[in-house]
């Protein structure tokens, strides 16, 4: 083992130990994210700012990591968070990374220990993915903390990196993503690319202008942004790749080659606010868009909306969505109608459950291509990736890995479907994947893409039933799926 894995093991084991140190006094491991996250930034600032870099961040200097280490005890405390509430105020990526930051480490002693334990290492000089793979970790840990609501903004890797294989995103392109919650399909994308072949200005462009998303909460937006950085998308001192703003208002105008996406679960869009009793109400929201096809406050069928807006004549989008947007009518068959002859919608990947952090989730890959405007529906035929029935996956017994959808891009060929081949047949009717054409969807009751052919063998093999916690598992799926679905239905007729 060499010394730099050696050293890197260890920062890593220091990380964790730490963080384990502050759950036993109520840190959990967002606000420890979130401290870290603080302190990392300014100590890379510091670092920067020696030679042989010698760069200018405009920190003050006395809001610098130096002011830090001159302080202990309650004078600590006291400066740390006016550090946060004064930098939060500044202008950049400064501003952006201590946007409503605030102390959530009390004990003085331990926050000292922190800060000393973070600057024994040099950041800057430490590998990439080593970095990388020390914040992607804890953004991980925090997602399976399911009482931090996290998990809604965590795709699972190895989704996320199967659909970028499928993509297959080249040079020189842009990639967005209208709700990119902590980056993790920028991060898979800039690893495919920066495996290939590039020359300079590939590398630049990778960098600093291949990527740009939305994300709202600004708590997961920092996480994001700090995720990049680390990734080494970006520079500590580089125009912002993630944009404050609600995707969905408004057209920005913005056209690329990629997007990558999985908006986030729920299907109302609403806001809180506080009625004439001074009670709080949740209000739902309508985006009334010229471009939109039909104006609704289901927040999945805008996005739906919104990334065919953003993408490219002959752009290609990959976005995760629930079994809702496939049956739904109303606004939701109207959207699809409008998909299929705007698009070439021409893969489905059916998901199984047990694989993300927020229950009760059934979901699906939609692939599409944008098109030119034209009299005739784009979509000639649909393949349709069972990767559903008779599967079972929990979270910590047995996790999605990217092997098991290896078959799945190896069938995909890249989009291409003169060169595919069904697995299903009468004489196979166990394949997993089949296709449909274009006048067999239409005919299906609202357009219906939520299309299965498999039988459920576990209703017929009782010898092969999966173990009774991923039985209990599935049943538990099953009512939160049923209970966001009655929710619905009663905020329908509020």
């Amino acid at each position: 083992m060499s010394k730099q894995t050696t050293n890197t093991s260890s920062i890593v084991s220091k990380v964790w130990a730490f963080c384990q140190t502050l759950r036993d006094d109520g840190v959990g491991y967002g606000d420890y994210l979130e401290q870290l996250t603080y302190l990392l930034f300014l100590k890379m600032a510091h670092e920067y700012s020696l030679p042989p870099h010698n760069r200018n961040l405009n920190i003050p200097q006395e809001l610098n990591w130096e002011s830090l280490l001159q302080k202990s005890g309650e004078e600590l405390e006291i400066h740390y968070s006016k550090m946060l509430r004064e930098l939060g105020q500044t202008k950049g990526i400064l501003g952006q990374i201590f946007t409503k930051s605030q102390n959530k480490i009390q004990d003085p002693a331990k926050l000292y220990k922190l800060i000393k334990m973070i600057d024994a290492e040099q950041w800057v000089m430490m590998g990439v993915k080593d970095k990388g793979d020390i914040y992607e970790g804890l953004l991980e840990k925090n997602a399976e903390d399911t009482k931090s609501g996290a998990g809604q903004y965590f795709t699972p890797r190895p989704l996320i990196k199967a659909m970028v294989a499928c993509l297959n995103p080249q040079p020189m392109k842009t990639i967005g993503d209208p709700a990119c919650g902590t980056g993790g399909f920028f991060l898979a994308a800039y690893d495919w690319l920066a495996n290939q072949n590039l020359d300079k200005e590939q590398r630049e462009f990778l960098k600093y202008h291949t990527f740009r998303g939305n994300e709202i909460v600004a708590s997961t937006r920092r996480l994001a942004l700090m995720n990049l950085f680390l990734h080494n998308i970006g520079d500590i001192d580089s125009d912002n790749f993630i944009s404050p703003n609600d995707a969905l208002v408004a057209d920005s105008g913005e056209r690329f080659d990629y997007i990558l996406a999985n908006p986030p679960f729920g299907k109302k869009s609403s806001m809180t606010i506080t009625n004439a009793e001074g009670e709080q109400e949740r209000d739902d929201l309508t985006y009334n868009r010229q471009d939109f096809w039909v104006t609704t406050s289901n927040k999945q069928l805008n996005f739906v909306q919104h990334i065919r807006t953003l993408l490219k004549p002959e752009g290609k989008a990959a976005v995760v969505l629930p079994d809702n947007v496939l049956f739904e009518g109303g606004a939701g068959e109207t959207v699809r109608k409008k998909i299929l002859e705007t698009t070439n919608l021409h893969t489905i990947l059916r998901l199984p459950t047990g694989i993300f952090y927020a229950n009760g989730v059934k979901a699906n890959v939609l692939f599409f291509d944008g098109k030119p405007a034209s009299k005739n529906p784009w979509t000639k035929e649909i393949w349709v990736y069972d990767y559903r029935t008779n599967i079972h996956h929990t979270l910590k017994k047995n996790p999605l890995k990217f092997e098991d959808l290896q078959d799945f891009i190896d069938r995909y060929k890249d989009g291409n479907t003169a060169k595919r081949e069904e697995t299903w047949s009468l004489e196979n009717p166990e394949g997993r994947w089949k296709k449909f054409t274009y006048e067999e969807i239409i005919a299906r009751d609202k357009t219906s893409l939520d299309i299965t052919w498999l039988k459920d063998q576990s209703l017929a093999d009782l010898d092969n039933l999966p173990d009774p916690d991923v039985i209990a598992q599935e049943i538990i799926e099953n009512i939160e799926s049923g209970l966001e679905a009655f929710r619905s239905v009663l905020n329908n007729l509020k």
